[in-house]
């Protein structure tokens, strides 16, 4: 069977999957945000991306079991880790541009509509409650941006 001759035994068409003529996607994730393919200013892959998340992750519920050792005036070890991902996810965005995850890995995130530009406050808090959905964060475009970094107008860069 020819390529051009598909049916549903060759399985859902895949951006890029036989790459003939124009493809709106680019041939990496990035390029067609204008994104290098490799280096500082390209496009963070999923997998570091989660491994981000897991790092800051890890830092909020030890800092929640050290608390509630001593009050669960803020409630149990996993609502007060959650409360803390959040806050910490919202001042690192809005402050620093990346996580203590993201630094530790070397990435940060960045604003399509103006780069080198802070994500600002509002985007910050955005992305950061989408991010705690799950969701919105796993469902990705042929860049590897989440529905959060879409509807926020931003992406995870390496820096």
């Amino acid at each position: 069977m020819a390529s051009s001759e598909r049916d549903w035994r060759g399985g859902p068409e895949l951006p890029n999957q036989f790459r003939e003529g124009d493809d709106p996607y680019g041939e990496y994730p990035g390029q067609n945000l204008g994104m290098p393919k490799e280096g500082p200013g390209a496009q963070a892959s999923v997998a570091r991306r989660m491994g981000a998340v897991l790092i800051d992750w890890i830092i909020c519920q030890i800092a929640a079991s050290l608390i509630t050792m001593n009050t669960h005036a803020l409630g149990d070890t996993p609502t007060l880790a959650l409360l803390l991902w959040l806050v910490m996810g919202i001042l690192c965005g809005w402050l620093f541009a990346r996580t203590p995850g993201m630094a530790v890995l070397g990435m940060g995130v960045a604003r399509l509509d103006k780069p080198g530009e802070r994500i600002g406050f509002v985007r910050a808090v955005l992305r950061t409650v989408f991010t705690m959905f799950i969701l919105p964060a796993a469902l990705v475009d042929p860049n590897g941006r989440g529905m959060h970094d879409r509807a926020t107008g931003t992406t995870v860069i390496r820096t």
